[in-house]
């Protein structure tokens, strides 16, 4: 018979939160609740009659709450089917009762690792009694519903009024497909924990909660977005965001978390179109539009200070997709407000995974993240002339830039900011050349200006290039066996070269 009706459950919850109504539903219907432990004693604070597990199988809960729920006396009532006579013969012998309904949820692993609590704390966190709950009444749906976290208490409500107590097995198979996304998720994360190269090159990622985005990179490609995103931002203002504005979000904060001082940066698929340092938001923002106003204009941009209402003057003037910032001053956000679908995003202090992966060719590929930051004592000079101080600094800002510059990238930069950049080229010449000529459309000279590649020159007609735009100083990683090529040119210029020996290579 597909439609049963609940005349019994199994009630043993870690989070309490909206159960009250559920319970009251249950002991409404005549439903026999069995329970155990603080959930036993949230029942009856109800005023609600509660049946102790402990009662039920003649065994206490043991080894500091381990073992509660774990014996056949439960296990028999949930997953004894229900067509099956030897069972029911079974359950009559060893005077088992049948359980239709199983409400149960997992402590909080995630929660616990994430607070840093300590690895004794961490393992309590991992449950027994819940999961197995979960497992046997999920294989059991055509008998059993299975409800296994509180998200589900308003649908098993709104089915019980519905039915009369009463479920389908369409319904009950539907809870059990939630529950055992409850279950994989859970036991992916505890495997992440314990995860080490004994276990070889094994994959598992799990995120639940997926948002459905308006489209896809195209309007004609569904997208959706898994992840905890309330948990990085506040969105203050504006429309959706949508699937290009996180992978441009993306690009913003790692990049930003790289740069010192006061620092702003506008990127536009995924690259920086102009990025600077300065005395206050306002004018770092002025020095970054600066590089390339045209590109800016429907853009990101980022900030690593408050904005202040003189700096949300001089962006209230652009039109921009997003804006990201720690903080805002109250007239500051009350302006950048008023323009109704710009998305006003409030960053909060959070901590990144170290792997970073990608679909691709039914697999995956995962990688450390690039962490690099080059400091002053990665810079190894390796011509005559070494670099001043001002184009060390200069030097430390390009390679930063160029680094979340997709490849073949250059970027050139002086006085705090990015002049200009070449990216996303099949020949690191041509990146070289957009750049110049960039330069060249918006009349920024590149006299006193400095040179950064994401990777080395296999021959030294980029340095040459430079030298002839009026580049004086250059910062690749090094490692071609034409290195001495650049280097000798580089010589006979009088531009200093240095190498970091860290290539940045961004697809």
């Amino acid at each position: 018979m597909s439609e049963k009706k609940i005349q019994s459950a199994l009630i043993s919850v870690f989070y309490k939160d909206h159960l009250d109504s559920l319970v009251k539903l249950l002991h409404e219907q005549g439903v026999t609740i069995y329970s155990t432990g603080g959930t036993q004693e949230f029942v009856e604070k109800l005023g609600v009659p509660v049946v102790p597990v402990e009662g039920l199988t003649g065994y206490p809960s043991i080894l500091g709450g381990r073992v509660k729920t774990l014996h056949p006396k439960v296990f028999g009532g949930i997953l004894a089917r229900r067509e099956n006579a030897q069972d029911l013969s079974e359950l009559q012998q060893y005077e088992i009762p049948e359980i239709d309904l199983v409400i149960v949820d997992l402590y909080p692993f995630e929660e616990t690792l994430a607070s840093g609590a300590s690895e004794q704390q961490i393992i309590e966190k991992i449950d027994i009694g819940g999961i197995s709950l979960i497992r046997a009444a999920s294989k059991n749906f055509k008998d059993v519903v299975i409800v296994a976290s509180k998200a589900q208490y308003p649908l098993l409500e709104e089915t019980l009024r519905a039915n009369n107590g009463s479920t389908t097995i369409e319904q009950r198979k539907v809870f059990a497909g939630f529950a055992f996304e409850v279950s994989s998720h859970y036991d992916s994360a505890i495997f992440n924990y314990f995860k080490s190269d004994a276990q070889g090159q094994v994959f598992k990622q799990s995120y639940n909660n997926g948002s459905t985005l308006r489209y896809g990179e195209n309007p004609h490609q569904q997208g959706v977005f898994y992840g905890g995103l309330e948990k990085i931002f506040d969105q203050l203002n504006g429309k959706e965001i949508s699937y290009n504005n996180l992978l441009d979000i993306d690009a913003a904060v790692a990049l930003i978390d790289d740069l010192d001082g006061t620092a702003v940066a506008i990127l536009k698929h995924n690259n920086a179109c102009g990025a600077a340092t300065g005395a206050s938001v306002k004018e770092a923002y002025l020095k970054a539009l600066s590089s390339d106003p045209v590109s800016a204009f429907g853009g990101v941009i980022v900030i690593n200070k408050k904005v202040d209402l003189d700096a949300a003057t001089e962006l209230h003037k652009l039109f921009f997709e997003v804006v990201i910032a720690p903080e805002y001053d109250e007239a500051a956000l009350n302006l950048l407000k008023e323009k109704k679908n710009r998305i006003i995003l409030k960053r909060k202090p959070v901590a990144f995974a170290s792997k970073q992966f990608r679909s691709l060719l039914h697999g995956v590929l995962e990688q450390d993240k690039d962490t690099k930051v080059e400091v002053l004592s990665d810079l190894k000079p390796v011509t005559d002339r070494k670099p001043t101080d001002e184009e060390n600094k200069a030097l430390l800002l390009a390679v930063k830039l160029v680094k979340h510059s997709k490849s073949n990238a250059i970027v050139f930069a002086k006085d705090g900011f990015m002049v200009t950049s070449g990216v996303g080229q099949t020949s690191r010449v041509d990146a070289l050349k957009n750049a110049i000529d960039k330069a060249k459309e918006f009349g920024l000279s590149l006299d006193g200006a400095v040179m950064a590649s994401d990777a080395f020159f296999p021959f030294p007609d980029c340095v040459e290039i430079a030298d002839k735009a009026g580049i004086k100083a250059v910062i690749q990683p090094g490692g071609s066996v034409k290195d001495q090529d650049s280097i000798d040119y580089c010589n006979k210029h009088n531009i200093a070269m240095v190498f970091t020996g860290f290539r940045h290579f961004k697809h």
